[in-house]
This record gives C-alpha cells, sequence and structure tokens, in this order.
C-alpha cells in the first residue's frame, strides 16, 4: 500500500472524532464512554448494571401503566381477590396473605424504594459536600470537632442508627410521604460522613495549590473560590459514590420495613415490610409471597453495585483495561508502508531483501 492510497483510506470515511466526526458527541457521553473504555468480563458487569439499574428507573417511573391493580387494592369487579393464591392469569405473581396482588405490590414497591434513594442520597450530598467544603477550607477547632462527629457516625452501625433515626422521626410507622422522608433522613445521617470525608480529603489538597494561592492574592473572597475553583475540583469522585449509596439505601429501606420501622402497608408498597410478612409462607409452602419481593430487592441493589464498583475500577488507573491495546497493534500493522522498488523517492535502505538471490540459482 502506497503512500497516496493511505491518504485516500483516512479520508474517505467520516471525520476522526476529536474533529467532530459523525457520532462524536454520542461517543462522548459520560456511560457510553465508560462502556467503551471497558472490555471483557469489565464490559460485562458494567452493562449489566446499567441495563438492571434502568430496569428498575423504568418500572418505578412507568408504575401506574404497568401495576393491573393499586398497591392497596384487595379486590376488582369480580369480587375480592383472595389470600395466597398461586400464580395465574388473573395474578402472574400470586396473592399475598393479606389478599394483595404480589406483582402490583412489586411494581409500586419500585417507585417507593426510587424515591426514598433520590431523596437520600441528594440530601447527604449536600449536607456532605457542604460540611466537607467548610471544614477543609477553613480548617482549625470546627474542622477537629467535625471529623470526629462524622468518624463517631460512620463507625456507629448503619442499619441500628436507621432504626433509631425511624422511631424518633415518625414513631416507627406513617403515611407514605412521611414514611418516605423519615426513611431517607435516617438513610441521609449514616451517608452524609460519606460525602463530608471525601470531600474534605479533596479540599485539603487542593487549597494548596497554586491557582487557589492566586486568587487569594487577586483578593478574591472565600466564598467565590470556595464554590468556583475549590468546589468544582474536588466532587470529581462523587457519582461514583452515589451509585454503591443507592444500592445501600434500597437494602437499609428494605432492612427497615422487615424490622417493622417502615411505611404503612395501606399507604405505599414496599418492598422489606412484604419480604417479612411472607416469611410464616415459605415453610408451608407458598414461596411465591416471599420469591418476588425478594428477587426486586437483590436485582436492584445488584445492578447499582455492579454499576457503581466498575465505573471506579474504570476511574482508577491501577484498575483500568485498555481497551484499544489490541486494536492499535493490528491498526499498526494493517497501515504500515511497503517499498515500492519502482519508485524514485524509496530509499535503497527501504527495499526489502530478495528472498531467493540469484547467485543461489547453481
Amino acid at each position: 500500500m502506497t503512500a497516496g492510497e493511505i491518504a485516500s483510506v483516512g479520508t474517505a470515511g467520516t471525520a476522526p472524532e476529536h474533529l467532530g466526526g459523525r457520532g462524536a458527541w454520542f461517543r462522548k457521553l459520560p456511560v457510553v464512554r465508560q462502556v467503551r473504555q471497558s472490555v471483557g468480563l469489565q464490559r460485562g458487569m458494567l452493562v449489566a448494571g446499567l441495563v438492571l439499574t434502568a430496569v428498575f428507573v423504568l418500572v418505578a417511573v412507568l408504575a401506574p401503566l404497568l401495576a393491573p391493580y393499586g398497591w392497596s387494592q384487595l379486590a376488582d369487579t369480580d369480587g375480592p381477590f383472595g389470600a395466597q393464591m398461586p400464580p395465574s392469569a388473573e395474578h402472574w405473581f400470586g396473592t399475598t396473605v393479606g389478599g394483595y396482588d404480589v406483582l402490583s405490590r412489586v411494581v409500586w414497591g419500585a417507585r417507593t424504594a426510587l424515591l426514598v434513594v433520590l431523596v437520600a442520597v441528594l440530601s447527604s450530598i449536600v449536607v456532605g459536600v457542604l460540611l466537607g467544603l467548610v471544614s477543609g477550607y477553613f480548617g482549625g477547632w470546627l474542622d477537629r470537632v467535625l471529623v470526629v462527629v462524622a468518624d463517631a457516625i460512620y463507625a456507629f452501625p448503619s442499619l441500628l442508627l436507621a432504626i433509631l433515626l425511624a422511631i424518633v422521626i415518625s414513631g416507627g410507622r406513617s403515611s407514605m410521604w412521611g414514611g418516605i422522608f423519615a426513611a431517607a433522613l435516617s438513610i441521609t445521617v449514616v451517608f452524609v460522613p460519606q460525602y463530608f470525608r471525601v470531600t474534605r480529603a479533596e479540599v485539603v489538597r487542593i487549597k494548596a495549590e497554586a491557582f487557589v494561592d492566586s486568587a487569594r492574592v487577586l483578593g478574591t473572597g472565600h466564598w467565590r473560590i470556595m464554590t468556583r475553583h475549590v468546589l468544582r475540583n474536588s466532587t470529581r469522585t462523587l457519582p461514583l459514590i452515589v451509585t454503591l449509596n443507592a444500592s445501600e439505601a434500597i437494602l437499609t429501606l428494605a432492612g427497615l420495613g422487615f424490622l417493622g420501622f417502615g411505611i404503612e402497608p395501606t399507604a405505599a408498597a414496599e418492598w422489606g415490610y412484604d419480604l417479612q410478612r411472607a416469611v410464616a409462607d415459605v415453610t408451608s409452602g407458598i414461596w411465591w409471597t416471599a420469591l418476588f419481593p425478594g428477587l426486586a430487592i437483590v436485582l436492584a441493589a445488584m445492578g447499582m453495585t455492579l454499576m457503581g464498583e466498575s465505573l471506579n475500577d474504570l476511574a482508577d488507573p491501577r484498575l483500568r483495561t485498555r481497551a484499544r491495546a489490541g486494536q492499535v497493534s493490528g491498526a499498526v500493522a494493517a497501515t504500515s508502508v511497503e517499498a515500492d522498488p519502482s519508485d524514485p523517492e524509496t530509499p535503497a535502505s527501504a527495499e526489502l531483501p530478495d528472498e531467493n538471490p540469484k547467485g543461489d540459482d547453481a
């Protein structure tokens, strides 16, 4: 292949990605870029996590369209559903001991879990990042006090702390939104130390950089330095923590409901409560009342965990797998220029040696 042919091949297609070729904006999206960087088992884990998380979110958002009945509905036009009815054409997942449709409770429970995750994670980010920013930037006695408090909360068992806060906030049982906010706030207190410690460590490192000192010399105020220069450079690892905390929030919510400190069953559907009510059914051979809520908890938590762990590996240069290593070596071999003896511009050193010289004919 001559140099002219290589040039024609390189310019025949679309423009390169870095020059804004077709689909370049799509390939630069955060999730798409991470998928393109991953290979092998790492890519499989990331794709599986993304699929499970997407299904969980879609089911939660489209719950009114997907659920055949309401979360507390006990009868339809044909009469009561009946208790502990096996899966059938009318009730695909059967009914519970209380006479609720299992499929409807699982679908509506996804919405409850998603709301709790959103409120808990967003509240934790706001409180934890703000405290970590102030503590790491100013230091002093305030920093020492906040670090001690955060370490004490972090060392406390998370589920036990959530139970205590749920009892204090709502008395253990409450309505739908009251229970969602009570469970979310209970989980928020558990997650705040994580965001606080990560943000504070980054702020302590960044405030010693030269650009921060330059901003101080120019007379920039503390608030502007904190928000414009320090904060923007200290939150790069937060998306990874969010995905891992989301799965932990689902498990904590399920634990609260299983222990009887969650949401009233008539106020909203909750997987942990349904699983607790189905414990006695398992010994009687009634498997469907516990199987489907348990699967929902496992799949939702596993999807977010796989996604978070894969993104964490890709963000760490020591654990990142180079997806293009083999492609680059193949591309180099494919684009190697073969010397043309008839070309006068080809140097003599570039000519390939003859495998059968004339001197060896004899």
